[in-house]
């Protein structure tokens, strides 16, 4: 085997492994997971999140939020503020804008250490996303998401993944609950 055809060999094995982590986050069937956030010890919270194909809510400490595929919505809780936003509008959130690619941006490599596998992506000359390179540390077993570092433009933002449980998700969860937040609450309709 030449050193050409290993490389691409294990290329294509690391980017296969990451696309099964990849899957059970994002695949039809859903997911919910517990993050911790730091980004360069400048920015850090934590929180729940769940995802079922396009859909997604996530709470952390000061926010709560529900995407139902056609509609976001953004309750701050201290603001008392409801905000309100297509789906797929980048400005419905000020972070999740920052993080786009798509999985043929990147050449993937690999590394198999004692905590899991190590899935390394650099992105490739002309790709369009905003994610220069990522690190997944991913369970050799259920291949299930432990630990995802992104960079951005200079900085890194580290993602720790915990109470990671693929499937099982009910459609319902995605529902923004109006009756919830009170006449207290003003509403900014940004559709």
């Amino acid at each position: 085997m030449s050193v050409a055809s290993f490389c691409d060999e294990s290329q294509s094995e690391a980017r296969r492994i990451f696309e099964k982590a990849y899957e059970q986050v994002f695949g039809p069937q859903g997911c919910t997971l517990h993050y911790d956030v730091n980004l360069v010890g400048v920015y850090k919270t934590n929180g729940t999140i769940w995802y079922k194909g396009k859909k997604s809510k996530f709470t952390d400490e000061r926010v709560d939020a529900w995407n139902d595929g056609v509609t976001h919505y953004t309750v701050y809780r201290k603001k008392k503020l409801i905000e309100i936003y297509d789906a797929t509008s980048d400005k419905r959130d000020k972070y999740a804008s920052k993080f786009k690619f798509t999985l043929d941006d990147f050449d993937y490599s690999m590394e198999r250490t004692n905590a899991g596998i190590m899935i390394t992506m650099k992105q490739r000359r002309g790709a369009k996303g905003t994610v220069k390179q990522a690190k997944a540390l991913i369970d050799a077993q259920t291949y299930a998401p432990i630990l995802i570092k992104v960079k951005v433009a200079l900085f890194w933002a580290n993602i720790k993944i915990s109470k990671f449980k693929s499937g099982g998700i009910n459609d319902d969860i995605f529902v923004f609950p109006r009756a919830n937040y009170g006449r207290d609450y003003r509403t900014e309709d940004h559709r």
